[in-house]
């Protein structure tokens, strides 16, 4: 069931994003090589904690997420957890993915950020990715069809030649994590359910520089490449409102 929100309830959920927002700018300076994904754990957590909110992952699902956030490198394409062992090297990409949960509701966005120097064929994935957000992003009014947003960005980030994910998908968002409806990033415009007014909607495309196959690693979390390339992400909890979409993960 799709539930609609009320402009109170976009209120708090504006308030929950902006706590999202916080942690990336925390995090844009302190993301370098020999930096260890635990620290970026701790600095996320401890800006979360200030803000007065609560980590949306840390203990959700099972077996229960141990992080606050999420931490992908390179072929990692989401789900990643935070470790003092693993160190960030120049030239790789790193996915982090923020939950904050403040006055009973939820926000929930992603970046993939450039680990020191970059090849131009990873970087390029990674602009594309955030892109391809921005594409189904205009199809976010009253009236259209989910089909809409997920063509958008298979259609796009296919024309690139890039892999797109299927078994993983965006989210309705409000005061659970996860609610109605699913959101593919792939899909047939046209088709699905119609967009309403007060529908929250968490777009998140997840592109490979392969193929769209994947697989979980033995920790229960961490979701891979099948062919080991390079995986961007980038994602908004968004509103629909009569004036347009509203992005409410931001500053």
């Amino acid at each position: 069931m799709v539930r609609l929100k009320s402009e109170s309830d976009l209120k708090a959920m504006r308030e929950a994003g902006r706590v999202v927002a916080e942690v990336f700018a925390a995090l844009e300076g302190e993301i370098r090589p020999g930096v260890s994904t635990a620290s970026l754990e701790r600095l996320a957590a401890s800006v979360i904690r200030k803000a007065g909110a609560s980590a949306s992952f840390k203990g959700y699902g099972y077996p229960p997420f141990p992080g606050a956030i999420c931490v992908s490198i390179n072929e990692e394409v989401v789900h990643g957890i935070p470790s003092d062992d693993r160190l960030l090297e120049a030239g790789q990409i790193v996915s982090v993915d923020v939950g904050a949960k403040l006055n009973g509701f939820h926000g929930d966005a992603a970046r993939t950020f450039l680990v020191g120097d970059v090849s131009e064929e990873v970087r390029t994935l990674v602009e594309v990715t955030k892109q391809s957000f921005f594409k189904a992003l205009d199809f976010v009014r009253i009236g259209n069809r989910l089909g809409d947003i997920s063509a958008a960005i298979q259609d796009y980030c296919e024309a690139h030649g890039y892999g797109v994910v299927r078994e993983l998908t965006g989210h309705g968002i409000g005061s659970d994590l996860h609610e109605d409806p699913s959101i593919p990033n792939y899909g047939v415009a046209g088709r699905g359910i119609r967009l309403q007014e007060g529908m929250t909607l968490a777009i998140e495309p997840m592109i490979t520089l392969g193929g769209h196959a994947v697989m979980q690693q033995s920790d229960g979390w961490t979701i891979v490449t099948r062919d080991k390339k390079p995986s961007a992400h980038y994602e908004n909890t968004v509103a629909v409102t009569k004036n347009g979409p509203v992005i409410l993960t931001a500053l």
